[in-house]
């Protein structure tokens, strides 16, 4: 886990430094389309989120959003983080999951 700051305006600063070569490692699959991700900071459980189009054929939705870790459907296709008091980025449909 990295420490939560601030991004410069510079190529792959908006992916955690911890988190770059897993994402590079995952954009290799064809299966996955990788659309957001955060290591959590120690404070909330680290997510990657993905959207397919295989799953999404069982569904009325052309994209199918979820949690790569946690294995939670997000039902919105944008917005997945919402941001706490402190700052810190999470996904409520995870973190109520975990409970």
């Amino acid at each position: 886990m990295c420490k939560a700051k601030r991004y410069k305006k510079i190529p792959n600063t908006r992916i955690d430094k911890c988190m770059r070569l897993l994402i590079d490692w995952f954009k290799r699959n064809e299966y996955y389309t990788i659309v957001a991700c955060c290591c959590g900071h120690g404070k909330y459980p680290m997510t990657i989120v993905v959207k397919t189009k295989d799953i999404a054929k069982y569904t009325k939705n052309k994209y199918f959003y979820w949690d790569l870790f946690s294995r939670t459907h997000i039902p919105r296709k944008r917005k997945f983080y919402k941001r706490d008091k402190q700052g810190y980025y999470y996904i409520p449909e995870v973190v109520n999951n975990g409970k």
